[in-house]
């Protein structure tokens, strides 16, 4: 079961794209609140973001890194229209009886240093985590997707959070601080992947049986810019 029918419109894979678009989105969101697990804070984002690689995951097992790459243009650009109306939104002054301000501000506000390097992070992230996926399906002939799961989770994560707190936070939170920060985002979401992994595996086999689809990557450009490939 190896192929691809680039004629087809897959319902499954709109499904995905439109759930990694509103798991971004929602994690824009949701990162404005700091919450703590344990001695660890985090930021809420940390609830819906590893949905995100989860679903690179899926998409690139079934479909091929060719696919993942779509869904990655398209999950930046839908994120960056939410980023752009929400700052168009919160530079019009407010009505006289608006009281809301303040709050509006603190999640659509966003200052334009932590939205272009958290762009960069998630697309350096999101690129490692599906080219790590699809080199390792190769060499394991499909074999041992768990494992390729996991280990492509941290090597995006940590690709996102290396880039993403020294530039966004840098000079704000404590040099000394950071390591432990970015190993905690780092851990605490590839427990994520791991606890949902069953869910993840069936998944994988339901996506794989109904769309008869199980792409490997041979001859293809990684070039993160090929898009009509």
């Amino acid at each position: 079961m190896e192929r691809q029918n680039d004629q087809k419109v897959s319902v499954l894979f709109m499904f995905y794209g439109i759930l990694f678009c509103v798991c971004l989105i929602t994690a824009n969101v949701l990162e404005t609140k700091q919450i703590s697990f344990g001695v660890m804070n985090v930021t809420a984002g940390l609830i819906v973001f590893p949905v995100s690689y989860i679903i690179n995951d899926v998409v690139c097992e079934v479909w091929g890194y060719g696919r993942a790459r779509l869904l990655i243009w398209m999950g930046f650009a839908m994120n960056f229209l939410f980023v752009l109306f929400g700052a168009i939104a919160d530079a019009i002054p407010g009505a006289a009886y608006w009281q809301g301000d303040e709050g509006f501000h603190q999640i659509f506000g966003l200052a334009p240093r932590i939205v272009a390097v958290s762009f960069l992070a998630f697309i350096a992230g999101s690129f490692i985590n599906a080219y790590v996926m699809s080199r390792m399906k190769l060499s394991s002939d499909g074999r041992n997707f768990s494992l390729r799961a996991v280990l492509s989770t941290i090597f995006g994560e940590l690709t996102d959070s290396i880039i993403f707190f020294p530039l966004a936070f840098g000079g704000v939170i404590p040099w000394e601080e950071m390591p432990s920060l970015m190993i905690s985002q780092v851990l605490l979401k590839t427990i994520y992947e791991i606890i949902v992994l069953p869910v993840t595996i069936r998944v994988v086999k339901f996506t794989k049986a109904h769309d008869h689809e199980d792409v490997y990557d041979r001859d293809i450009s990684y070039n993160i810019f090929k898009i009509k490939s």
